[in-house]
């Protein structure tokens, strides 16, 4: 089926951005990796004669030569420089130490990690650090930078990353500009929200750390997380 006849939810590039890169059949990521086919061939049935060229599959792929690939009706040298490109970043990426994050113990290691990052910022910067099973950091998002006053916290945008990115829980930390870390009851009532949110997902709120001048009050410490 050539690929201008396939339903737009079964496209490979549609799929991808859809389901992310997982949700795609080796078939289909070569298929995107190539791009396009021939007069005479779809590229869907050019990337399964580039896989069907041994019983290995990518394993021999990842050794072929481009004169290999090239024996193949449709793969000129473009492709085949795009295809070696792909498989040679795949090598280099296996070949990778792995990356040393950071893990948070108790509070007083969020509190360390921003102090200085925030203890002098004119406006409230409010953070989300999306957290693994063993308590690492995966990734650090900044939801959104506020005036003097208040900074803006949807749970659609604090949630968004961590539901992306499959976190085991996530954390909090937002700056107060005054330099006294006090809740207000605003910082206490989205805390709260906050925490409902993720407990509908499934994703627990493990501490809401606000930042002053010097010192950090843990809103679990107070007792505003379970």
């Amino acid at each position: 089926m050539r690929m201008n006849q396939m339903p737009a939810g079964e496209k490979p590039r549609e799929k991808l951005l859809r389901d992310g890169p997982e949700g795609l059949s080796t078939v289909e990521v070569l298929a995107v990796i190539l791009g396009t086919g021939t007069r005479s061939k779809s590229v869907m049935d050019l990337a399964g004669d580039v896989l069907a060229m041994d019983a290995r599959g990518l394993r021999y792929l990842a050794e072929c030569s481009p004169e290999e690939l090239k024996k193949i009706s449709g793969m000129g040298d473009a492709k085949v420089c795009v295809l070696m490109a792909a498989l040679e970043l795949g090598k280099r990426l296996s070949c990778l130490p792995a990356e040393e994050r950071v893990r948070i113990k108790c509070s007083a290691d969020i509190a360390n990690l921003f102090m200085e990052r925030l203890r002098y910022e004119k406006k409230e910067h409010f953070k989300c650090l999306l957290i693994n099973s063993r308590g690492e950091i995966l990734e650090e998002n900044e939801v959104s930078v506020g005036d003097l006053n208040s900074s803006a916290s949807h749970p659609r945008e604090v949630f968004s990353p961590a539901v992306r990115r499959s976190a085991g829980s996530v954390a909090f930390v937002h700056n107060h500009p005054s330099g006294d870390p006090e809740p207000s009851a605003a910082d206490i009532n989205s805390t709260r929200r906050l925490v409902e949110v993720g407990e509908l997902l499934g994703i627990p709120v493990i501490d809401h750390i606000i930042i002053g001048d010097g010192s950090y009050v843990s809103m679990k410490g107070l007792g505003y997380i379970t």
